[in-house]
């Protein structure tokens, strides 16, 4: 049986693929050879609550393979993903940490997963697939 997601669930299967760097600044930033593919954004002008004016302050951006999964991501109305204006034409999807329990933690997981590999390299995406015995 599966349970809630968390934010830090997001942070431990980030850390646990295999060559991930941690750029720290302001929040956290997961990288796979030099490339970004999580990372906690500060308030900015284009993710707002709708009622207050507010910049959402625990906006997380998650890389995607293409635009046809950040779609297919957005359309699943169970999911708390969401997409600006800014992220147009960007393969990433954006989830706030407030909302992260909305989903299922194996749900979160796969995302992550998905992110590291849509940056890593073919060579580490073989093998990390190879690994678990699927399919490139």
């Amino acid at each position: 049986m599966s349970r809630r997601a968390t934010a830090d669930d997001i942070h431990a299967t980030a850390l646990g693929m295999p060559h991930v760097t941690v750029a720290q600044g302001t929040n956290p930033v997961y990288q796979v050879g030099g490339k970004s593919f999580v990372f906690f954004r500060t308030p900015r002008p284009d993710a707002v609550d709708p009622e207050s004016g507010e910049r959402y302050d625990d906006v997380i951006v998650l890389w995607v393979g293409s635009e046809g999964d950040k779609e297919a991501l957005l359309q699943d109305e169970r999911l708390p993903l969401f997409t600006t204006p800014h992220f147009d034409g960007h393969p990433s999807i954006l989830v706030r940490a407030s909302r992260v329990g909305e989903m299922e933690r194996d749900e979160l997981v796969e995302i992550v997963q998905e992110a590291w590999l849509a940056q890593a390299s073919a060579t580490r995406r073989r093998h990390w697939l190879a690994e678990r015995h699927l399919d490139p």
